[in-house]
């Protein structure tokens, strides 16, 4: 892969570091760069993400307020039409219940037969027909209302009063005689806005047709700003239409807005829609005041990550200077040296890898130097030792003839002939003189003791030759006696080998009956072993069912401690059943009391009363069912009871029977003791009868094994006598040769001329 790569560089960057490391430079710099720049984007997106996030979560905190708002309305309307003086109640009372600052500011008791108000807040309505009210729809209000539901107007105007906003809520009786009309100004909501008062924030209410129904700075003068079409961008509102649904989006500033006094630039919309309505919730936020972290944070990224691409370009350019410089000088130096001139300057003050590859030219440098130094020194001395090597082939050519002349003569026979030592100034060529005399000495000698011996060899071959013809005839006769001699242990032998396997078939016999007598002592011993074992465990499992007993007892006296406490729980059953009835009782007391005019939270005492009645249902029913199951708990025991008495008596039966085993396995135990011990004393007997027939199975062994050595040994006599009658018939014939061959050596030693006298020649056997 780098060589690939190294292939398609050009070749003027491959020889220019400068230019490479420049690039490689440019290259970091850039990824660094891109890198920074990714990762800021991706920073910056995060931190606008969790903005976008805020603002969705804060609209949609908004509108759950909102709901909650309008469903404790619908259940004050719920609460009043649950009333049972709702017929009764009086525009005084009606009065007392709206002064509550958070409450309704008109509530009109209506006829629903004919429509007329029999009650309200405004006396000056009593009577009067519920079209006369300011209601959208109000003709067909009572009538179209679902006695099981709310109804909620949309929002309005007030024709009453100074004419402010407000939403209507209506419900009627189970059997729709009576209906409670229950109206809500909308402006008593504004200051619950989490921005009411920031000037750089703004919430805004809006119905199913982009009209403005609530804000959080109210509805300016003379209301002008109430039902209002929302002129901003519609993606927020497309994109909250669903219910449960929430979004963020970036729009211009609208006249709504600015309207409310909102700064004219790009701001962002969180949005929410409010369940149970067709209202959405709009936070405006300026995008500045929004994005203001993240345009921070995108801004230092990019500083950092231009100042980082700075700085290394700057550190790289630095040091991509210093080391292209210093390299450039390096690769002048060895330029020079590479010509021959060893007299460069490669001293530097650095001490990274630059400096010690300057210190390794220089060492280079000097090391050539001092080599080409011992190369002249050895060009002079291998010319001193060539002429000395000529001269010294000179004289050993001249001594080497005269030798071959020495030698010629001497391989032609002439052994008083000898080498000059003085002929050569060469001392390995006058040690192979000296030595070569030496030889020729040695072997004059030598022949003239040869010439004797062969005389000598020639008598003796005589006289041996007629001492092996009489020994011959003695081995023939002492060859004749062997071979009877063999026959005899060849016949012993064989008698020997029959009784052997006659007693080795003894010895297995009695081999079987000790092994046999040995496996019946060991069953007999396994056998009082496990009698023994089975009386232990006779012995633990009679503790064991005693303990048992008792265990049963102990659960017998438990169980009776238990149908003594289910008792004191049926005892506290009772009492929660007491408590449940009069906790019903003061339930009915405290509804009787919220329904009474002068409560002025009859709605909370008649919730309070409700829940304390199903407490009281729920303790009741909870105390029945805990009664059945200890009902079925009590019949649980008594069963228990009677099973565990009717185990402990199978207990004691079975404890009986257990014990009888145990007396029975200590039998079986004693009688296996006395059979092993009688079988133990035959495997005894028989062993040692083994024993015995062992031992005269090796001695007869050891006596055959003796006679077939006899057999053998003489039959190895006979053939070695055999062998000796033949070898002297040979050694006879070998001395007439031998004396044959010591006459031809003779005669061929003749031929060599010596020195020696035949007087001064030594036999060989005096050496």
């Amino acid at each position: 892969m780098l060589d690939r790569l190294r292939r398609n560089v050009p070749s003027v960057i491959r020889r220019n570091y400068a230019l490479k490391f420049g690039i490689v430079l440019l290259l970091i710099g850039a990824s660094v760069g891109m890198i920074g720049f990714f990762a800021t984007e991706e920073i910056r997106a995060h931190v606008q993400d969790n903005a976008d996030e805020e603002y969705a979560t804060l609209a949609e905190q908004e509108a759950k307020s909102l709901q909650a708002w309008s469903e404790s309305n619908e259940q004050r309307v719920e609460t009043l039409i649950r009333s049972p003086e709702l017929r009764s109640l009086t525009t005084t009372e009606l009065r007392q219940y709206t002064q509550h600052p958070d409450r309704a500011n008109a509530i009109h008791i209506v006829d629903t037969g004919d429509g007329e108000i029999i009650a309200s807040t405004d006396r000056t309505l009593t009577g009067d027909s519920v079209e006369e009210l300011s209601i959208p729809d109000s003709e067909s209000l009572i009538e179209g209302i679902d006695p099981f539901s709310v109804y909620r107007s949309s929002p309005y105007l007030l024709e009453e009063g100074d004419g402010q906003p407000a939403v209507t809520y209506a419900q009627t009786t189970g059997d729709g005689a009576i209906g409670v009309v229950y109206t809500v100004e909308l402006e008593q909501y504004t200051e619950q806005f989490s921005t009411h008062g920031d000037d750089r924030s703004s919430t805004l209410v809006l119905d199913g047709e982009k009209r403005l129904v609530f804000g959080d700075e109210g509805y300016g003068d003379e209301l002008r700003h109430f039902g209002q079409t929302y002129g901003g961008d519609s993606d927020a509102l497309a994109d909250s239409a669903g219910p449960g649904s929430r979004t963020v989006a970036s729009a211009e500033t609208s006249d709504t807005l600015t309207a409310y006094g909102f700064p004219e630039e790009e701001h962002v919309v969180g949005s929410a829609p409010v369940e149970g309505t067709d209202w959405i919730v709009l936070v405006h936020e300026p995008t500045a005041d929004a994005y203001g972290f993240v345009t921070t944070v995108q801004w230092l990224g990019f500083t950092a990550t231009a100042g980082l691409v700075l700085l290394i370009t700057a550190m790289g350019a630095i040091l991509g200077r210093n080391t292209a410089r210093s390299v450039n000088r390096l690769s002048h130096e060895a330029s020079r040296m590479e010509a021959g001139d060893l007299d460069v300057d490669l001293e530097t003050n650095r001490v990274d890898e630059i400096g010690q590859l300057y210190v390794a030219f220089d060492n280079m440098r000097l090391s050539l130097r001092d080599r080409m130094e011992e190369t002249r020194r050895a060009r002079e001395e291998a010319e001193r030792e060539r002429r000395h090597t000529q001269h010294m082939n000179e004289d050993l050519t001249r001594a080497a003839n005269r030798y071959a002349d020495v030698m010629q003569a001497a391989a032609e026979g002439d052994l008083t002939v000898r080498m000059d030592p003085d002929a050569t100034d060469t001392e390995p060529m006058r040690e192979v003189a000296t030595e070569f005399n030496g030889t020729l000495e040695q072997l004059e000698e030598t022949i003239a003791r040869l010439n004797y011996f062969a005389g000598e060899v020639a008598t003796a071959s005589e006289q041996v030759a007629d001492s092996s013809r009489a020994v011959r005839e003695a081995s023939e006769n002492v060859a004749g006696s062997v071979q009877r001699i063999s026959d005899g242990a060849v016949e012993q032998n064989d008698s020997l080998q029959d009784v052997t396997e006659e007693l080795s078939e003894l010895s297995r016999t009695t081999r079987e009956i000790t092994e046999s007598s040995n496996e019946v002592a060991e069953l007999a011993k396994e056998t009082a072993s496990t009698g023994d074992a089975g009386r232990e465990a006779a012995r633990d499992a009679i503790a064991g069912m005693a303990s048992i007993e008792t265990e049963s007892g102990r659960a017998v006296d438990e169980i009776g401690k238990l149908e003594q406490e289910v008792a004191k729980i049926d005892t506290l059953i009772d009492r929660i059943q007491v408590i449940a009835d009069r906790t019903n009782m003061l339930a009915l007391n405290t509804n009787l009391e919220a329904v009474r005019p002068s409560s002025g939270d009859s709605e909370d005492f008649a919730a309070v009363a409700e829940e304390v009645k199903e407490l009281s249902a729920s303790a009741k029913e909870a105390a029945s069912e805990v009664e059945t199951h200890l009902e079925r708990i009590r019949e649980q025991t008594q069963q228990s009871v009677s099973a565990v008495e009717q185990t402990s008596d199978e207990i004691d039966v079975t404890a009986r029977r257990v014990e009888h085993a145990a007396d029975a396995l200590e039998d079986i135990a004693e009688y296996a003791d006395e059979t092993s011990s009688g079988v133990q004393e035959i495997s005894t007997a028989t062993e040692q009868q083994m024993n015995s027939t062992h031992e005269v199975v090796s001695q007869v062994s050891e006596i055959a094994t003796i006679s077939q050595e006899t057999a053998t040994g003489a039959d190895t006599v006979a053939a070695a006598t055999e062998e000796q009658t033949s070898a002297l018939t040979e050694v006879t014939g070998s001395m007439s040769d031998l004396a044959e061959r010591a006459n031809r050596l003779s005669r061929a030693l003749d031929r060599f001329e010596t020195d020696s006298p035949d007087d001064a020649v030594t036999p060989f056997e005096n050496e």
